[in-house]
């Protein structure tokens, strides 16, 4: 007789527990148990319990390689979800094995689980682990489809409607629901197709809402929710500020007007990644010397500036010609500018041209710091409204949310829980498809913010992520190359760039020791199938099959893995958090980011008044549905994982586990060193500490 100690542990949410009765099957390479009950006196699998049992045997069953939990009816309770962390398991010879769930099992049905070594298909040998593997990627490409979204953009997730009942999940809030003046959160139901694996745990759901309802009451019992008409003063924008503000969201309100605040926002605010050097003006921004000689300082000139490397340019022409709509029963205005920046002696980042047209002519003029003062801040003004929406539909939206849920689905269709790149990525894909069904309920459908609060537009807000995704490539994903090729590599004061490539190197070290160890030739990463249908699927559903985006539609070096696996796993943590984070402090203050302007681009200098700037900026209405989904989307509810926290354990060799602990070192001194840069800095950036990166998009 051979006795097998059994533990078996409960997630820690709150609904986690069950009274369902559970039997486990062991299986082994010399046998397999009977199916056995789980039972003690009193409660079993009740939320954040490790139970423990005794599972005997009538023979030695070998190396165990598989087990089976069993759920099923108890007695006259009803049915109640369960939320399995792992079963571990400790044979009569002392050997302990692990058996990973981290998943729901919401109604009756048997879960078949693998011992946790990581392995690619080339490694199982045993017919019944090869059918198993098969069988669970056969399962989940059955349950998780591919559905276009827009085209032109990211397929996502479609659960098909003919899906298992067993998959609901009764005990799980489906939340839903009306904000009074907010109409636009009705479509938070558009998540209750997830299944429970793939939605926010209680915790999650419950401060999601909670932070959201009161500011919305607030707004609605003020009368700011429903007024069209313009704001009076400047500083009557000041009452729908949050209430918990922060030195950076206090510093944007004083310093908004001033031009080296405007500068500083392209290096180290929310859209960092946009600016480039310019060695020459583009014929379309007719720039002389004698326009921005007087601000570029004594004994200098503009040519000499742009061999110097001083001379920077924000394009935006990807927003050129997208038509507009009307918001509050008025029609809406856009311009595509360009703006020409200067690197000062002492490290300031100065605009010194704007032009509001990728055409230059007489009605078209080119604006500069010498202009009126209400000249020049509407100018500035509307290359911030530019920002808004390079930022919203291509920094955040698109390059980090749409591709990282592509990353994400291809994950969970391809690659069998076995599999050691599932075990490395599967912490970066937690809440993201969640996220991203709220958000595309929150800013992309009839009632939400894209069209009631954008001067685009639902059509116009997804014609600038089209584009953009028609232009993106592999390389622009790579982050070192992404600087190296706007020229940007050496300017001071970046600290974007600087605590990127700082994050960015810790995990490159870390995956590289990841795959290293389970991929020792380029032979094992040329000839595992499952890893090369994951990147072809990317190519397909995510890159659209584009050629011309360099993305690979297979690997064949370790060094490929290397950098493939690295540029998921940022863009599904820190590249998120640079442009997320910080998305209140920066827009709370709304001439800063406005989302809407209510009159045309101006034709003639010397004809703007203060009249004339606050009948341009998004009314009272606009303004406040704007910051409220702003509010939603940038605030990380409770249940938070900072980068490299990995509480599953989904790897058990000594290797990778040495190799996670490396890295939460490595993190833990960028952090130390930022936070002892940042006590010298006016304004702190903070965006890029490790401490404050989800190890997945969440938010």
């Amino acid at each position: 007789m051979a006795a097998y100690k059994v533990k078996v542990a409960t997630g820690t949410d709150l609904l986690s527990g069950t009274m369902d009765s559970i039997s486990l099957t062991i299986v082994g390479t010399q046998g397999e148990s009977h199916k056995q009950l789980l039972n003690h006196f009193g409660r079993d699998f009740a939320t954040g319990a490790v139970d423990e049992y005794t599972v005997r045997c009538q023979q030695d069953l070998g190396e165990l390689i598989i087990i089976r939990l069993h759920k099923e009816r108890y007695s006259f309770f009803p049915k109640k979800s369960w939320y399995c962390n792992y079963v571990q398991i400790c044979a009569p010879d002392g050997h302990i094995y692990h058996f990973p769930a981290y998943q729901w099992m919401d109604g009756y049905e048997t879960l078949a689980l693998r011992e946790a070594t990581g392995k690619t298909t080339a490694e199982d040998m045993l017919p019944i682990l090869l059918d198993h593997r098969q069988e669970e990627i056969r399962a989940k490409q059955d349950f998780y489809h591919w559905r276009v979204f827009v085209p032109g953009l990211p397929n996502y997730v479609h659960i098909p409607s003919y899906r298992p009942p067993v998959r609901r999940n009764p005990n799980r809030p489906e939340w839903s629901g009306y904000i009074p003046g907010f109409p636009i959160l009705i479509n938070i139901k558009a998540t209750k197709f997830l299944n429970s694996n793939l939605r926010f745990s209680f915790i999650k759901t419950a401060s999601f809402f909670f932070r959201l309802g009161p500011t919305a009451l607030g707004f609605k019992l003020r009368g700011l929710v429903d007024c069209k008409q313009s704001w009076k003063r400047l500083k009557d924008i000041k009452k729908i500020f949050p209430t918990n503000k922060s030195i950076i969201t206090e510093y944007v309100a004083e310093h908004w007007t001033e031009d080296s605040f405007f500068g500083y926002q392209y290096l180290n605010g929310i859209n960092p990644g946009l600016l480039r050097r310019c060695t020459q003006i583009p014929d379309k921004f007719p720039v002389t010397d004698d326009m921005v000689a007087p601000f570029l300082g004594e004994g200098t000139c503009l040519q000499a500036e742009l061999e110097k490397g001083n001379i920077y340019l924000a394009d935006y022409r990807i927003l050129e010609g997208i038509p507009t709509i009307e918001l509050n029963g008025r029609k809406q205005h856009h311009c595509a500018p360009l703006c020409l920046l200067h690197l000062g002696p002492e490290g300031n980042m100065m605009p010194i041209a704007i032009q509001l047209s990728q055409t230059p002519g007489p009605d078209c003029p080119i604006f500069l710091p010498s202009d009126s003062e209400w000249d020049w801040l509407l100018a500035k003004t509307w290359v911030r409204y530019a920002e808004f929406y390079c930022h919203e539909a291509i920094s955040h939206l698109l390059e980090t949310h749409l591709i990282a849920e592509a990353f994400c689905l291809s994950i969970m269709r391809q690659l069998p829980m076995c599999h050691p790149l599932y075990k490395l990525l599967i912490p970066h894909t937690r809440y993201t498809i969640q996220i991203n069904s709220i958000g595309r309920a929150l800013l992309l459908n009839e009632g939400g913010l894209s069209a009631r609060g954008m001067s685009l537009g639902l059509e116009g807000f997804a014609e600038v992520m089209v584009r953009a995704l028609s232009e993106t490539t592999y390389d622009s994903l790579y982050l070192p190359n992404d600087f190296m090729e706007r020229g940007v590599q050496d300017l001071p004061g970046y600290y974007y760039r600087d605590d990127s490539l700082a994050v960015w190197d810790a995990l490159e070290r870390y995956v590289t020791e990841i795959i290293t160890y389970y991929y020792p030739c380029d032979a094992a990463v040329a000839g595992d199938p499952e890893l090369q249908s994951w990147v072809r699927e990317i190519f397909k559903e995510c890159l659209l099959g584009r050629e011309s985006s360099g993305f690979p539609q297979c690997l064949r070096t370790v060094p490929e893995l290397i950098r493939y696996v690295t540029i998921v796993i940022y863009t599904c943590s820190a590249k998120h958090a640079a442009v997320n984070t910080g998305q209140l402090e920066y827009t709370a203050w709304m001439p800063n980011f406005p989302s809407s302007m209510r009159n045309p681009p101006m034709q003639a200098k010397g004809l703007t008044t203060l009249e004339t700037f606050m009948d341009t900026l998004p009314d009272v209405k606009t303004t406040c549905i704007t910051l409220l989904v702003l509010w939603t989307l940038s605030r990380e509810p409770d249940d938070k994982r900072p980068l490299g926290h990995f509480p599953d354990i989904h790897f058990v060799e000594e290797a990778p586990r040495r190799s996670i602990e490396t890295l939460r070192r490595r993190l833990a001194q960028i952090s130390h060193n930022i936070r002892q840069r940042n006590k010298c800095l006016p304004i702190p950036y903070y965006y890029l500490d490790p401490v404050l990166i989800e190890n997945s998009i969440s938010i």
